[in-house]
């Protein structure tokens, strides 16, 4: 057997070092992700604010801040002005603005390991169910290995509340989670094809800020008063920097390295991060049944690669 170049060594750790800092930058992003739900629901729970008002402030933060470092960069000079670009961007901003109402209005109806873990763990069924339409394909075997642990996880997740709920109190909460989940597989899918000109850090950016626009009437309506006090007020900053901006400007550098396991291991992050925080500081708890889903859950999100197989099919 022929001896390896000398430089192999180094080579194969120069190159593991770029996959490394993806995967940390990839988990990081969904820890921060899941802090994102308990600090919504505290601003619910203990501020006051509507569910739609703190939607619209997360995005209206998020945006804002966003587009400013974009602008800071240069980066706003160079966008294009076709369709596509007005289309996409209209897209989004509708996308953006149901999936964070849809989100938060499910956290003040059930709890937040729960809204979280079935928002997130609704997503590969439907991708891969939109992918498969998309495609005119019927699923893979492998595919169908990866959907079927979700649906029986999500179905199982309904043990999960330790607090007294009614029948009508979860099913509206669970609908609202799996709306959620909903929108951003069809926001996932609507970006499987890039914009020339439209890098993805813009196109969140600005899809924020104009989502936040179509909200505002709404969160104006409800209220978006907030106590002058500082820990209400922190907890609103929070919410726009800390589980969003930074979450994803985690999110898309990571990517630029990562492998498709460090991909997995960041969509495994959040719900477990919601979970275990709100398990930690909101009392939630977890039943038998609703172990053994997240379980399944776990296994479903880690098979992703099969799905972006199926994404990727779609691009040619």
């Amino acid at each position: 057997m022929p001896s390896p170049p000398a430089d192999a060594a180094p080579r194969a750790a120069s190159s593991a070092a770029p996959a490394r800092r993806g995967l940390v930058l990839l988990a990081a992003a969904g820890v921060l992700w899941g802090a994102g739900g308990p600090a919504g629901h505290l601003l619910q729970s203990s501020v006051g604010v509507a569910p739609m008002a703190v939607a619209t402030y997360r995005l209206l933060i998020a945006g804002l801040l966003i587009t400013a470092v974009l602008a800071a960069t240069g980066a706003l000079r160079r966008l294009p002005r076709s369709r596509a670009f007005a289309v996409r961007l209209a897209a989004n901003a509708v996308l953006h603005a149901v999936f964070q109402l849809l989100y938060f209005a499910s956290l003040s109806l059930i709890p937040v390991g729960l809204a979280t873990l079935v928002k997130i763990g609704s997503v590969p069924v439907f991708v891969a169910a939109g992918a498969c339409l998309l495609a005119r394909r019927r699923p893979t075997g492998r595919l169908a290995a990866s959907v079927v642990p979700a649906v029986i996880g999500l179905a199982l997740l309904a043990g999960f509340p330790s607090v007294d709920a009614s029948p009508a109190r979860l099913a509206a909460g669970l609908a609202c989670a799996l709306g959620a989940g909903l929108a951003f597989s069809a926001m996932t899918l609507v970006n499987r094809r890039p914009v020339e000109g439209l890098p993805p850090l813009v196109n969140v950016g600005l899809g924020m800020l104009a989502g936040s626009v179509l909200l505002l009437p709404g969160g104006l309506a409800a209220g978006m008063a907030v106590p002058a006090r500082p820990d209400a007020l922190a907890l609103l900053a929070f919410l726009g920097l800390v589980p969003t901006v930074l979450a994803y400007l985690a999110y898309f550098r990571g990517l630029q390295t990562a492998s498709d396991a460090g991909a997995a291991v960041g969509t495994l992050a959040e719900p477990m991060t919601a979970a275990l925080l709100s398990a930690l500081f909101l009392g939630e708890q977890m039943t038998v049944p609703g172990l053994i889903g997240t379980a399944l859950l776990a296994v479903s999100m880690s098979a992703e690669p099969a799905i972006d197989a199926v994404r990727r099919r779609l691009r040619r």
